[in-house]
């Protein structure tokens, strides 16, 4: 049997019993990749998203992958995601629009970073992970089976926010699981988490920075560049556009505590 190839992973399917122990991966070629089994929270250098549990990890660097996205097929054939057309395996993303925003996929509405399964039809694409989700499943979170719900958008990539999540408490984008006989929900983001082991290591998922730690980094970015620019254009000018930048934020922030 070659050892490169780890077939028994199936997809769409739930994971199956795998037999290889170590591979040797064509994004690793430099190390073999060693089976292992560990709770900590790691990000996968193929799909660049979260990851507990299972994965294949480099013993000699940092580099780890997971399981499922060191068996990702080369084509999908009829995907119930996306059963219209084929679905082909990229190790490289999409470019990011305009070097700022990266591509969103279609199921789960997080960004597309790394591994992804991309349509040539059309502009329809998903993670590995999300690859592994099915029209109907069972999840260790709800008894009953859960439906993925059709997009409410086919246009804005199956957004649908104004439903609440019964696992994350949260409205949320993305694709929405529903059970028939007592109304559950579940965020296909949140589905996400009982795939990558996440869930049954007990992670919940680092949360983006907020908008008010983003814009305070920006400005300081800003503030750092002007400094630096008072070098060339002089002390007055500089210290000028400083001052404009600082002394504004203060302006604000005194006009909202005087009122």
């Amino acid at each position: 049997m070659d050892k490169n190839k780890n077939s028994q992973i199936g997809f769409p399917t739930s994971p199956q019993p795998e037999i290889v122990e170590e591979i040797t991966h064509y994004t690793h070629s430099k190390h073999p990749l060693i089976k292992v089994d560990s709770p900590e929270l790691f990000t996968c250098a193929g799909c660049k998203e979260y990851g507990a549990g299972k994965r294949f990890s480099c013993q000699q660097c940092a580099f780890q992958l997971h399981d499922f996205c060191t068996s990702s097929p080369p084509v999908l054939e009829n995907h119930p995601l996306h059963g219209q057309h084929q679905l082909v395996f990229n190790s490289k993303p999409k470019q990011a629009n305009a070097g700022i925003s990266w591509p969103k996929c279609d199921v789960c509405d997080k960004s597309t970073k790394g591994f992804t399964f991309r349509c040539r039809a059309c502009s329809f694409q998903m993670h590995p992970c999300c690859a592994k989700l099915s029209t109907e499943m069972n999840f260790p979170v709800h008894p009953h089976i859960l439906k993925l719900l059709p997009p409410v958008n086919t246009a804005a990539s199956g957004t649908d926010s104004g439903i609440l999540c019964s696992k994350c408490k949260r409205r949320r984008s993305g694709r929405i699981y529903r059970c028939n006989v007592c109304g559950y929900h579940l965020h296909a983001v949140c589905a996400k988490d009982l795939i990558n082991g996440l869930h049954a290591n007990g992670i919940s998922p680092p949360e983006k920075p907020t908008f008010g730690k983003t814009t305070r980094i920006a400005s300081q970015m800003v503030i750092k560049f002007v400094g630096g620019f008072v070098d060339g254009v002089g002390n007055g000018v500089g210290e000028y556009l400083v001052d404009s930048i600082t002394g504004g934020r203060r302006g604000r922030r005194s006009r909202m505590e005087n009122n």
